[in-house]
């Protein structure tokens, strides 16, 4: 097997670390591997303990590694997020040189649109075109090849603090792997998730983890605004083990397996046994009352998520509602809540089936990892056949089903006894 054409993605998260393994050629993508552990180390996305969060990528890395069958894995895409990050538009002009506009020009204009004062501990890690204008015409998506005498770029940039980033990649490089790229984990999300019509239509893809909940607006296919909230999944978990008194264990399990954001649809007469404190007996609880707990932090969360869109002007490009996905998406309920509230169209958002997925990957949860996999697929063909596929065509493959060609019957299985 060709080292080179091996495509890694590496999600880190607060709560577990991912890591997909697939084959690519000019054949077709296979994935040959995957791994999954608990995340111990990090805090809201955050490395809190080195040594903790390098044996919890190793691990990962190392189960992917088994399953694929390959000795050697060097390179990967990993995901981001963290309160860190920043994101804004700039938006940049050029006098173009000659009579038609060039990749070069293309460039230029989106260095000059990256030209602005960030704080010196801070570092660049997307520029993201929203639209070109050449001359007086407007929303151009690609100007390569236009005729006009002045180019100018909108764009959206992320940024993180430089020393939260080294301490990421320093633990991944820890573990063996070198990063071949660093991708906002909202943005892989929305790879995964959203359809090219929803980014087309208006929409805010909100992806619930375990430390933070990352948004992601799409508009007229362009991603207009990106934010990290600082509270995810963890928070409604706490927030049980808090209310119940009980473990943080078993407050995990009573959210999973009995959760629910909307008190008025149980039965309130309905109790659970819960197990309390070490020392102490069980008892049991209503499930109305674990509703009510879960109830009053989704309601803050959807209320803070409001409140950014509503001070970035951006509820009235919200046309096509909300998106919620990550693994704080399944508790039960939310979307529901989430269409109330926010008073637009509300969907729990599943990772779209390409080639020939297993019904077992196609969780939330999974959203961010298959995201960065896709990309990484994406500028891993660009590479191999630079002349045959361009990254929107790759995507509109994607989105037809045939970017990742073929899934063998070895690794549904496979799939299957891990998960």
């Amino acid at each position: 097997m060709n080292e080179k054409n091996l495509v890694v993605a590496l999600d880190v998260g607060t709560t577990k670390v991912c890591t997909t393994i697939g084959y690519q050629d000019q054949n077709g993508f296979e994935i040959i591997g995957v791994g999954s552990h608990p995340s111990h180390g990090l805090k809201k996305g955050s490395v809190v303990n080195i040594d903790k969060t390098v044996r919890s990528i190793r691990c990962s890395i190392e189960d992917a590694k088994l399953m694929a069958g390959v000795e050697n894995v060097h390179t990967a895409t990993i995901g981001i997020a963290g309160n860190h990050i920043y994101c804004f538009n700039s938006s940049g002009v050029v006098a173009v040189k000659g009579k038609e506009i060039t990749q070069a020009d293309v460039d230029r204009v989106l260095e000059a649109a990256k030209a602005v004062l960030i704080p010196s501990d801070r570092q660049v890690l997307h520029v993201i075109p929203q639209e070109f204008r050449v001359d007086s015409t407007t929303g151009v998506k690609d100007p390569v090849g236009m005729c006009g005498s002045r180019l100018e770029a909108h764009v959206h940039i992320v940024t993180g603090k430089i020393p939260l980033i080294q301490n990421i990649l320093k633990c991944v490089e820890a573990a063996g792997i070198t990063a071949s790229d660093i991708i906002l984990q909202p943005i892989a999300s929305s790879s995964s998730v959203l359809t090219s019509e929803e980014k087309e239509l208006g929409v805010v893809l909100i992806d619930i983890g375990g430390g933070t909940t990352d948004i992601a607006v799409w508009k007229s296919g362009s991603l207009v605004h990106s934010q990290i909230i600082p509270v995810g999944g963890n928070h409604f978990t706490n927030d049980l083990a808090v209310a119940l008194k009980i473990p943080h264990n078993e407050a995990e399990r009573v959210k999973i397996n009995h959760g629910s954001v909307l008190s008025e649809k149980l039965n309130q007469s309905a109790h659970i046994t819960v197990n309390g404190l070490s020392g102490t007996k069980a008892r049991e609880v209503r499930l109305g009352q674990v509703a009510e707990v879960l109830g009053a932090r989704a309601e803050e969360l959807f209320a803070v998520i409001k409140n950014q869109i509503e001070e970035k002007g951006l509820d009235k490009l919200v046309t096509g509602g909300y998106v919620i996905t990550g693994g704080g998406a399944l508790i039960r309920d939310l979307a529901e809540l989430g269409e109330y509230l926010m008073d637009k169209p509300t969907k729990v958002g599943y990772p779209r089936a390409f080639g020939g997925m297993t019904t077992v990957m196609q969780d939330p949860k999974f959203a961010t990892v298959l995201g960065l996999l896709i990309e990484s697929a994406t500028e891993n063909m660009a590479t191999l056949a630079p002349n045959k596929k361009t990254s929107k065509n790759m995507s509109e493959n994607y989105e037809g089903g045939a970017l990742l060609g073929r899934f063998s019957d070895s690794l549904k299985n496979a799939f299957k006894e891990i998960f």
